[in-house]
């Protein structure tokens, strides 16, 4: 392996993965890239650790290795790890009703409700039908309480929305009921300790001076077709339900440059577990690893757990999105929305760029976070473009 290969990108790559490199380069040169890394693994030996570029505008500091970044939903799939570790155990039955666990949230009809349906975004809970401040958004009580009492949006089970926010609300609460613990505590002990990652939901303060704040771009927008982007602003209409989902009605403001929430303390301070995961390349790409084959001794989840997590259990309209969505419990799978390697990989988009996934056909894990945000929630070329080269590479 190389260690160093460019005067903006450094880390190493395995003979036959210099594709993953090359593309990685070209996001700079080409795509407008500003502080970004990628990680893969394969067969539990990592062939790419590649990181590179600006991780802070106004002071210059390098991108590093160790450079943490906020990775939006993309900590949905972490939370499905945590999920999968209570399955396993047979603490948590996802065809069971979350009111098992939470009792509170038999009201407003939904008794019956399963746990899948929650994994899977099928619950009909999208958005908050009430206002809550910042303060108490960011607090956990006051918002799992609005969501016990609401009702379902539409009949669940019989469609499914992107719970863009509230999932992580919903499925956290579940894993607190369980084992006594907040998902971030849960995950610290359960997941980022064995492993030993650079993984938080809930960011400690003496982790800050570590993390590359976010930039926005919206230069896609000016080569989208006139009528996808028209498409695209009446999705995410201030009246829409998307906007209601993906922003909260605009609680946590929109995608600008102005959203100083997005790089404050405050935000990856607390747990908001769908949204707010800070990590980097290498410790995602280590945990998805750790899910398909062992990683320095540790494995996470057994073959039939992961694929209870990765089988698909709906695929089609998704009432959020707009476009056909795929969820297995919790785990985004493989389609022409969210591409992973192919047909049974799984992980998960985050807002502007990031994703993590796994495939266990070719034992390959792969992560790729990035300070620049483009307007997209479910990737665009900097990571589609080094899937294909990873691709290239496995064969």
């Amino acid at each position: 392996m190389t260690a160093e290969l460019e005067t903006t990108v450094h880390g190493r790559v395995a003979p036959g993965f210099e594709g993953v490199r090359d593309v990685f380069v070209a996001n700079f040169a080409e795509r407008g890239d500003l502080g970004a890394a990628v990680s893969v693994y394969h067969h539990g030996e990592e062939v790419v650790g590649l990181w590179g570029g600006v991780a802070e505008r106004s002071t210059g500091r390098p991108y590093g290795e160790d450079t943490l970044q906020l990775v939006f939903s993309t900590s949905k799939g972490v939370v499905a790890v945590c999920v999968g570790l209570l399955i396993e155990r047979g603490q948590l039955d996802p065809d069971a009703p979350v009111a098992e666990y939470w009792p509170e949230f038999a009201a407003g009809g939904k008794a019956g409700i399963p746990v899948s349906s929650l994994l899977c975004h099928e619950a009909g809970l999208p958005v908050l039908e009430g206002h809550l401040d910042l303060d108490e958004l960011l607090a956990w009580d006051p918002v799992v309480e609005m969501l016990a009492a609401q009702t379902p949006l539409w009949e669940p089970g019989t469609a499914h929305g992107y719970h863009a926010l509230t999932f992580g609300w919903l499925v956290g609460e579940l894993i607190r009921r369980i084992s006594g613990r907040t998902v971030g505590t849960f995950l610290a002990d359960e997941v980022s300790g064995p492993l030993g990652l650079d993984l938080w939901i809930g960011l400690p303060e003496a982790q800050e001076s570590r993390v590359a704040p976010l930039t926005m771009s919206f230069d896609s927008l000016a080569t989208m077709d006139p009528e996808e982007l028209a498409q695209l602003a009446a999705r995410f209409a201030p009246d829409s339900l998307g906007f209601r989902a993906v922003f909260l009605d605009g609680s946590f403001g929109v995608f600008s440059e102005e959203n100083s929430l997005l790089n404050s303390r405050e935000l990856r301070a607390a747990e908001v577990p769908a949204a707010n995961a800070v990590t980097t390349a290498d410790s995602l790409g280590r945990l998805y690893a750790a899910t398909i084959g062992e990683i320095d001794g540790v494995r996470l989840l057994a073959p039939s757990t992961v694929d209870a997590l990765r089988t698909p259990r709906n695929l089609g309209p998704d009432l959020v999105l707009g476009g056909d969505t795929s969820f297995g419990l919790g785990m985004m799978c493989h389609n022409d929305y969210t591409p992973f390697l192919g047909p049974g990989s799984f992980g998960h988009y985050g807002a502007g760029g990031s994703v993590a996934f796994a495939d266990p056909a070719s034992g390959t894990a792969f992560a790729y976070v990035m300070n620049k945000m483009q307007m997209d929630l479910n990737g665009d070329d900097r990571s589609l473009l080094l899937i294909h080269a990873v691709r290239d590479a496995i064969g």
